[in-house]
């Protein structure tokens, strides 16, 4: 039998190690990553209102000519397309950020006509592989004209392909729908607003470029939330309009109403935004075993499509209902404050605006896609 022989010796190498200071080499690498989430992830952009994420879902549905008018198709093929050409992330990132612009409780006009199960403010949505979706027609007004030289491409990940660097935005998105999002020592939260007054405002700024902040609240008093609630107090939105910064407070909508000869009831058709029924349920139990809420027998969701929220909140006999309101605005998520954090990049450095500026900046944006457009078009006669 042969001897098995001894492995060879490892020839040597030259070895060539470069020693590196680990703090310069950590404060390097993190102002690499925080630089990427602010500029490519978290803030959005003031012309447009959109996100990397959000404007490269968009432009490649457009590209793959999912109008209003035609049929949708699977979510995991559009999150494929957008994942493999223009946005190498997860698609678990694509597939929320998909999501939330087609929830009408989120955005105050969606961007997405989604079919299936989309998710509510308590359940997520179901697997992309479940749902199908296709453009709203708002976000046609986004996407139109993007064929006539009326923005810069940029190149992709892997510079094979283009994308608009930003979209036309035939309609001031971030102001409408309203946006947050976390950065590295920064975050953004943008309460949404109803299309009309915003549309208003921004014609009368520019009829009257010098136009002041008085003049164009007077067409945007305030936001507007999707799911409604009652907004109290307007000296934080006085804040918010004029430094980018400031707070105001939401309650839900509550009718008393006689549910049958001895037993009344409040009922709840709407609620503080992102604050959903699950959650207002939990916390009146809590209040209620916790001796906090006195007065509540039982509590009832009768939610539904076709009618929307409607929260029946049973009373004990000897109670006075609006006694009751008032504990559940302040024991419960009834009564909620919303931050607004105006923080948006505008040529490519994050700034925190107020509303007139933010008008502004859409405005210059929109002469800039008219102009280009015109030219093009001179150029194409």
């Amino acid at each position: 039998m042969a001897k098995r022989q001894p492995p060879a010796a490892a020839e040597p190498f030259d070895e060539k190690i470069i020693e590196i200071d680990v703090s310069s080499e950590m404060e390097g690498s993190f102002l690499e990553y925080a630089y990427s989430v602010i500029y490519s992830r978290a803030l959005p952009d003031a012309r447009d209102g959109l996100k990397p994420v959000q404007r490269r879902i968009l432009y490649m549905m457009s590209d793959m000519g999912l109008r209003p008018d035609r049929g949708h198709v699977k979510s995991a093929r559009v999150v494929g397309e957008v994942m493999g050409k223009l946005h190498p992330h997860g698609d678990a990132a694509i597939y929320d950020a998909m999501v939330r612009m087609a929830q009408d409780f989120s955005l105050r006009l969606p961007l997405i006509d989604g079919h299936g199960n989309f998710g509510s403010h308590d359940d997520g949505p179901a697997a992309p592989r479940y749902t199908e979706a296709r453009l709203a027609a708002a976000a046609l007004a986004l996407t139109d004209d993007l064929d006539e030289d009326v923005v810069d491409f940029v190149p992709n990940y892997d510079n094979q392909l283009q994308q608009p660097d930003v979209l036309p935005a035939a309609f001031p998105n971030l102001l409408v729908n309203g946006t947050t999002g976390i950065a590295v020592g920064m975050a953004t939260n943008m309460a949404p607003h109803n299309l009309g007054e915003v549309i208003a405002a921004t014609q009368h700024l520019i009829a009257h470029p010098d136009a002041a902040l008085e003049d164009i609240m007077r067409y945007v008093p305030g936001p507007d939330l999707p799911t409604g609630g009652r907004i109290v107090g307007l000296d934080g939105i006085r804040d918010a309009y004029a430094t980018g910064r400031g707070s105001f407070k939401t309650r839900a909508k509550v009718e008393v109403e006689q549910l049958s000869a001895r037993r009344t009831g409040l009922v709840v058709t709407e609620l503080p935004y992102l604050v959903g029924p699950e959650k207002v349920i939990e916390k009146i139990k809590d209040a209620v075993n916790a001796k906090k809420l006195q007065g509540i027998s039982d509590i009832v969701d009768l939610t539904d499509r076709n009618h929307g929220l409607r929260l029946v909140i049973e009373l004990k006999n000897g109670f006075n209902p609006q006694a009751v309101i008032q504990q559940l605005y302040r024991y419960t998520p009834m009564e909620d404050s919303f931050g607004i954090n105006n923080v948006t990049l505008v040529d490519g450095q994050p700034q925190t605006l107020g509303l007139l500026e933010l008008l502004r900046v859409y405005v210059q944006h929109r002469i800039s896609v008219v102009r280009r457009r015109t030219s093009f078009r001179l150029g194409k006669k």
